[in-house]
């Protein structure tokens, strides 16, 4: 680890002082319920999204604080608020853009949490609710790490510091391109840091250097012309169900391997990771086997994966002796580095297509694509931020894969491809984000913030 100066020291000093209060904001985040998808109250959201507004205003240090949105391309409409403050550099500091989201997933099923979701809970060093760690932490970890750079070098660093935050990361981030393109001069900046990511595990910081692409589509298996009688005529017609069970059985071989030509795979190097340690983050019983070949962390990093995520069927209630004309399916698919996403959409359909049984129609619609991203880790900024994380944790950081993806950070290579990105987070394997009891391991949060606080104060020392 490197050795502290007396100045990054008091940075240190302030930011550990600052965490209480940046948790109890974080509280008052979490009992908004700001989902963003269709359906939810859009209210909820603007309330969130001036919350945040509030807490980069009290900081003091913003020439302009705003909530503003942009234009959905596809649809015309008004995407979700978001929240952009912004501060010139000066005396040749570089400039620095903070990126988070206010929005958070919807609960689910509320009976599976111990705690209602929408009022922050701490228990056992944690802190549960839904945007606890995903990713109101992310936005908190951000102000706090400002009101620390305020309180040990004043209002007036150099250091030029760009906040956005976004508010509909997890429903797509449909008008996240048009925001970037009209808000491009006041966004733009040197480095970039996106706090949406994780941690090696709750000790050990990382930094997040490769992310799996997505390719997300709704299909519709139709084989009947409409529903009929199973015992009129099962056997001799085929149901959709049937045609769909068939041909979603054959985009996996029999070890759970994904088995579709033409999507590729990453060669990389991973660190050791036992079935122990998978089968304990994940919540895999003692009877049931991983899936894949290879090294584990290749099979969630470097590696395609497909997943059934919804299906519009007859539920069990109201099952009934009819055979099924049409059934629907969401297929979410994970794209390993290096290829893009709309080839892999366009492996999946071709094999869907090519392996549909008994002649039946299928369609597709809604298909949502975005591309893997691999960080360039020769930049300065990275060796800043290592040296930050190596402080504010006590533990040297690693560079990790994550097989999730983040597929807006390609509109900002695209819109300011000179700067240098970083993806960091403040989630441990254990936090849950997207599923029922969501936590934020709450020494992890603290280490974040001293590291992000570290890491201001570094880039505020640095002439471009």
């Amino acid at each position: 680890m490197t050795s502290e100066s007396p100045r990054s020291a008091a940075v240190r000093d302030a930011a550990l002082s600052v965490v209480p209060a940046a948790l109890a904001d974080l509280g008052a985040l979490v009992r908004i319920p700001s989902v963003a998808f269709p359906g939810f109250d859009r209210a909820e959201v603007e309330r969130s999204a001036a919350a945040v507004a509030s807490l980069a205003e009290g900081l003091g240090i913003f020439e302009r604080v705003e909530v503003a949105t942009a234009t959905i391309p596809s649809t015309g409409e008004q995407g979700m608020p978001a929240v952009l403050a912004t501060r010139a550099a000066r005396n040749g500091r570089p400039t620095i853009l903070l990126y988070a989201h206010h929005d958070v997933q919807p609960v689910g099923d509320e009976g599976l949490w111990e705690s209602a979701p929408f009022e922050p809970t701490v228990r056992d060093g944690r802190l549960y609710g839904r945007g606890a760690a995903d990713d109101k932490a992310g936005v908190m970890a951000h102000v706090g790490a400002l009101r620390a750079l305020v309180e040990a070098l004043g209002p007036e660093f150099d250091l030029g510091v760009n906040l956005f935050i976004e508010g509909e990361e997890e429903a797509g981030s449909a008008s996240f391109g048009s925001f970037l393109s009209d808000n491009a001069d006041a966004l733009r900046a040197d480095v970039i840091v996106v706090a949406d990511s994780g941690n090696w595990d709750a000790t050990t910081p990382a930094l997040t250097v490769s992310l799996r692409g997505n390719a997300r589509f709704t299909m519709t298996v139709r084989t009947l012309e409409h529903a009929s009688h199973s015992g009129m005529f099962g056997g001799a017609v085929p149901d959709a169900m049937l045609a769909t069970v068939k041909l979603l059985g054959t985009l996996w071989d029999d070890e759970g391997a994904v088995a579709v030509d033409g999507l590729r795979e990453r060669e990389a190097e991973t660190p050791e990771y036992s079935e122990e340690t998978l089968r304990s983050e994940a919540g895999l019983p003692a009877g049931v086997s991983p899936i894949g070949t290879g090294p584990i962390l290749s099979r969630i990093w470097n590696k395609p994966s497909i997943t059934v995520t919804g299906i519009d069927a007859p539920s069990v209630r109201n099952a009934s002796n009819t055979l099924s004309p049409e059934v629907s399916v969401v297929i979410s698919a994970r794209v390993a580095p290096g290829q893009s996403a709309d080839e892999a959409y366009q492996a999946i359909e071709a094999h869907l297509r090519a392996h549909a049984p008994f002649g039946a129609e299928l369609t597709f619609r809604d298909v949502e694509t975005g591309n893997p991203f691999l960080v360039d880790t020769s930049g300065s900024a990275v060796s800043h931020a290592r040296a930050a994380l190596a402080t504010g944790y006590g533990v040297e950081p690693v560079d990790i894969g994550v097989g999730g993806s983040i597929p807006f950070i390609a509109d900002l290579v695209r819109e300011f491809p000179d700067a240098q990105i970083l993806v960091t987070g403040v989630e441990d394997p254990h936090a849950r984000a997207h599923s029922p009891n969501e936590s934020l391991h709450l020494d992890t949060f603290r280490h974040a913030l001293v590291s992000e606080a570290l890491l201001l104060e570094r880039l505020d020392a640095t002439p471009l």
